[in-house]
């Protein structure tokens, strides 16, 4: 049907509806004994009406298209649409149909109003019930877990959106609210609470539950997926909250759960204002901004709309990635992508005399323990030497805010990589001392995702057929998703204070051979071994957060704490050579223990194996 005829037929709706209501009235008023003239009078009456509901309705666009029809928007309008419809019906009475009996205009308009808003709501639980997936057959029966405001819209895409891999139809939903139990959302009911998704999926067919709790936390999302997955069902999730701000709950956001969101989904506030009140208008440099944490971090930057912002690597290809990735284009040729070695001082200096950055987020390093431990001078050289080019420059040019991100492999640092980044989070506190700025650091553990991360390691093994490679069969890391590290490291930055360390929550330690072997289950491969190959030179068996002589203090976010952290002078250290300058961090390592309970050699011939 053409758009007139779809509105054609409403109008012709609602003059049905008031017929109707004309003849209840009619009917139950006065048993339809009325004189001759009044009938008369009646039948003026509706063709009056009738043509004030069409010209009404032309002129205000209710009939053109101004609502969706049988929406609560439509619902208001209709009824201020019958409303000045009777007004006028009425007050023209008395001078053009004086012989209508009175109770005609009165009574009408309310009986019509409820009959057309009636038709209007059958009308849309038609075409709510009409938009599952025609095949229901082929379509895959699914529960859905949470029956809050995110489920609804997951049942509404469900049934207006059909994309490949996707298609499935809710039968059910799940809540852990019992005041929902006999709920009924669209026509799909609400069966039990989570503990039932066995009883549930059993009852109704289902073969796959979507998770529809957007705040919902990593140890909760493990605990549905092992419960999904013993029953042998798929399992889905949505994005966490931040990550729908603004965009809301599509069909592409809802996707398989992957070990992310078991070992991530730590609950992010922000505080915006402060955000924006140090970088919005700023001109902000961004260095390593084609690595894991710098693009994410130039991703969210973007946002708080800087003056300016400048993306600096060393590495051609990851700043095509991350202009691609911010303004959709790769095309290299502005002055947003500056391709320089931070420890190159003089390429820097030109750097800050064209940008003069007033913000500078330092995320260059280089981070891959082992080879630190083999090549310690390259770590010198980027992560020490790096850091002071920057922190020299950014002294000299007047940089408001500099925000050094570190790791938690430097708080009580046992390899190259935790000494040098110890070393850049001191002359870090040594250059806020001096100028009197909010020069910091922030330090955190393992981010997932990161290019080289164990997550990808474990995923190619596991691809592979095996065997999945853990070094310690008692080994654990914190763990944070990329975007959530991010966020907090920029609020941090408005945070800290000069010199400090802002050190982010974490969450509790993970073992390693706990994800392994949850990555291995739910991968759906079949006797994937694990073999342990023994902690690497430098490694720790489990990471700390906080120095043994460092006294954490609460700040006002409640994922954000901060330490103090001795200052060091920068004094002779440009002028070493990196084999001079690598003797000078050796007392900052501390030894590596491994429990004597537990033996795991550092290099063997014949691993251990533990078969899955």
């Amino acid at each position: 049907m053409t758009p007139w005829v779809r509105r054609g037929m409403l109008a012709a709706f609602d003059i049905l509806c008031w017929s109707l209501a004309t003849a209840v009235v009619l009917g139950v008023r006065h048993d339809f004994s009325i004189s001759e003239v009044q009938w008369e009078s009646v039948l003026f009456y509706w063709v009056t009406s009738s043509l004030l509901l069409v010209v009404v309705g032309y002129f205000t666009k209710f009939y053109r298209g101004r609502f969706l029809v049988g929406s609560f928007d439509e619902a208001a309008g209709l009824a201020v649409h019958v409303g000045i419809v009777a007004v006028l019906a009425l007050v023209s009475t008395p001078m053009v149909n004086e012989t209508l009996p009175r109770s005609i205009p009165v009574l009408v308009p309310p009986v019509a109003l409820l009959l057309a808003a009636a038709g209007r709501w059958y009308y849309r639980s038609l075409r709510i019930r009409s938009g599952d997936p025609q095949g229901v057959d082929t379509a895959r029966p699914v529960l859905v877990y949470g029956a809050g405001d995110a489920g609804r819209q997951v049942l509404q895409l469900l049934r207006a959106e059909r994309r490949p891999g996707l298609d499935l139809r809710v039968v059910g939903f799940l809540d852990d609210n019992p005041g929902k139990r006999n709920l009924r959302i669209q026509g799909v009911p609400v069966l039990g609470t989570g503990e039932a998704i066995a009883e549930a999926a059993e009852e109704v067919g289902a073969r796959a539950v979507i998770l529809a709790i957007p705040q919902a936390t990593g140890d909760f999302i493990g605990k549905v997926q092992d419960q999904v997955a013993s029953r042998g069902l798929d399992f889905y999730v949505l994005p966490r909250v931040a990550d729908l701000l603004g965009s809301g709950v599509d069909a592409s956001a809802i996707r398989p759960v992957e070990i992310g969101d078991v070992l991530g989904r730590h609950q992010v506030t922000t505080d915006l204002t402060s955000i924006a009140g140090y970088l919005t208008g700023k001109r902000v440099l961004i260095t390593g901004a084609g690595g894991s944490i710098g693009s994410e971090l130039t991703r969210q930057v973007h946002h708080f709309g800087p003056g300016s912002l400048v993306m600096l690597d060393r590495d051609e290809s990851a700043l095509h990635g991350v202009q691609l990735a911010v303004h959709g284009h790769g095309l290299l040729d502005g002055p947003d992508t500056v391709l320089v070695d931070i420890r190159d001082a003089e390429s820097l200096r030109s750097v800050f005399e064209e940008h003069r950055p007033e913000v500078v987020f330092h995320a260059a390093a280089l981070k891959h323990l082992p080879m630190l431990e083999r090549f310690p001078a390259e770590g010198w050289k980027t992560n020490v030497l790096g850091t002071l080019n920057l922190l020299n420059l950014s002294a000299e040019f007047g940089v408001e805010r500099f925000v050094n991100v570190s790791t938690d492999k430097a708080a009580d640092a046992t390899s190259v990589l935790g000494a040098t980044k110890r070393l850049a989070e001191r002359l870090t506190a040594w250059h806020a001392q001096e100028t009197g700025r909010p020069y910091m650091s922030v330090r955190f553990g393992n981010v997932l995702g990161s290019r080289g991360s164990m997550l990808h390691t474990f995923n190619a093994q596991i691809a592979a057929g095996g065997p999945v490679t853990v070094t310690h069969p008692e080994v654990t890391r914190y763990f944070m998703t990329i975007p959530e590290a991010c966020e907090l490291v920029i609020q941090a930055g408005s945070m800290g204070g000069a010199g400090e360390v802002m050190v982010l929550e974490m969450g509790s330690p993970v073992r390693i051979l706990d994800v392994a072997k949850r990555m291995i289950r739910h991968s759906g491969a079949q006797k994937v071994e694990i073999v342990f190959t023994g902690l690497r030179p430098g490694e720790k068996l489990h990471e700390v957060l906080f120095s043994d002589d460092e006294v954490a203090s609460a700040t006002d976010h409640p994922m954000v704490r901060t330490v103090p952290v001795p200052p060091v002078a920068p004094a002779g250290l440009d002028g070493l050579d990196a084999l001079d300058g690598l003797s000078s961090i050796r007392g900052l390592l501390r030894p590596v223990s491994v429990p004597a309970s537990v033996t795991v050699p550092v290099a063997a011939t014949e691993p251990e194996r533990g078969e899955l």
